[in-house]
């Protein structure tokens, strides 16, 4: 199939679905899939290195008009999705393409697919988009706010910000909101484990947050086995 195009139609949409379902691994993989992604979308079971490469493809050419079609089949055309808006060099569409799918999606994978390219100058807008994320009733728009916050580990000025969004959830109850955020905090540990482990020391998230960064960080063979040991003193109860 002919990936690229200068405009995505309508009727492409069915060609497209039945040229996705020839790379399904078949239902034992579905199975796994549906178990894992915890998702009402439908699942085929593409391979991930597929899905990266059929998106790939599409960005070559009108890769906006495929987004504009919205196909939310399946879990894997949402993933399309999520990589080919990430590829959205414009702060403005960007946004406008950002709230629309995160107010669609329903699973941590569509969520986690999404690497927006953050750099001096869209830094502040998208850092606003972040809190409005973190302000939404929905979990998967939280989890997309998290996601994108991974995108300032490295930002100097951002850093204490981080840690301020990470104390805003001091009552955050929702799973997959609470792990993308262990999961943040353990690589500002691996990345600026100085005022992390400051953080770690006095903080006022919840202890569910901490205790399962804790465990990442003690997972991690990027953590010093030293750093494991000092890290289980603050475990909250």
């Amino acid at each position: 199939m002919n990936l690229i195009r200068e405009e995505w139609k309508k009727s492409d949409a069915e060609e497209f679905e039945k040229y996705l379902l020839s790379f399904s691994k078949g239902e034992e993989a579905i199975n796994f899939e549906k178990k894992i992604s915890n998702t009402s979308l439908p699942c085929i079971a593409v391979p991930t290195p597929k899905i990266k490469e059929i998106a790939r493809e599409i960005s070559k050419g009108n890769f906006l008009s495929f987004i504009d079609l919205w196909l939310f089949n399946n879990l894997a055309e949402a993933s399309i999705i999520g990589i080919l808006i990430s590829k959205i060099k414009d702060f403005e569409k960007s946004k406008k393409y950002l709230i629309k799918y995160a107010n669609k999606i329903d699973n941590w994978a569509n969520c986690d697919v999404l690497k927006i390219k953050i750099n001096d100058k869209n830094e502040e807008n998208y850092f606003c988009l972040i809190k409005d994320f973190l302000n939404s009733p929905k979990p998967f728009v939280r989890r997309v706010g998290i996601i994108i916050l991974f995108e300032y580990i490295n930002r100097e000025k951002y850093k204490n910000e981080i840690f301020n969004i990470l104390n805003s959830l001091e009552f955050e109850k929702e799973y997959y909101v609470n792990m993308a955020a262990a999961w943040l905090l353990c690589e500002m540990f691996v990345k600026n484990r100085e005022i992390t482990l400051k953080y770690f020391k006095n903080n006022t998230t919840n202890a569910f947050l901490i205790n399962k960064a804790i465990s990442k960080c003690r997972d991690s063979f990027r953590v010093t086995n030293e750093d494991k040991e000092l890290l289980r003193n603050f475990r909250k109860k």
